[in-house]
């Protein structure tokens, strides 16, 4: 493993982004990590530009800027545009109903129709967030911890545990299947 581990969200207000950093930056302080967290919106509180920065590492973190992104979530291809060109060899996880990708890009690419599953399994778009959060969970499972994970987010998100349970479990089995 990497003596530091970067992670990039990225899309519109409202759609569970900076939620997002937060479970997935309170899981790994949960297994021993030191933790930093950046979030960054506009001024809109539905429908701007927001981005959410996590590192963690085994060792002090001198610098809380994701530079050089092992995990990018992109919810929307203006995230993707603003965001895209930081990737060199990580792994982006993009919704293809929100993002339109560059497939030559030389990094791993993964599609997870979040936003789509969510209203197909779960009857509503709010979950496609905690989708997103199964599929990195997946993607990073040799770093972050599912069980962990999934505990975390469901003590973040007391309500709707079954359908939070079930979003993550879809997005999980998105990138392991």
């Amino acid at each position: 493993m990497k003596d530091r581990i970067e992670i990039l969200a990225s899309g519109f207000g409202g759609q569970g982004v900076v939620r997002l950093g937060q479970i997935v930056g309170t899981a790994a302080v949960n297994q021993g990590f030191r933790v930093t967290m950046l979030k960054s919106h506009g001024t809109e509180q539905r429908g701007g530009y927001v981005r959410t920065q996590v590192v963690l590492s085994k060792e002090e973190i001198d610098s809380p800027l994701v530079e050089d992104p092992d995990f990018f979530c992109s919810f929307s291809s203006a995230a993707y545009k603003q965001f895209g060109h930081m990737m060199k060899d990580g792994v982006v996880l993009y919704d293809p109903a929100m993002v339109e990708i560059d497939e030559s890009k030389p990094f791993r690419q993964i599609a997870v129709p979040a936003k789509d599953m969510a209203i197909e399994k779960l009857g509503r778009p709010i979950y496609a967030n905690i989708i997103m959060l199964g599929a990195l969970s997946a993607a990073a499972c040799e770093i972050l911890d599912k069980e962990n994970m999934l505990a975390t987010m469901l003590s973040i998100i007391p309500k709707f545990k079954d359908e939070n349970r079930n979003a993550f479990e879809i997005g999980y089995g998105m990138v392991t299947s």
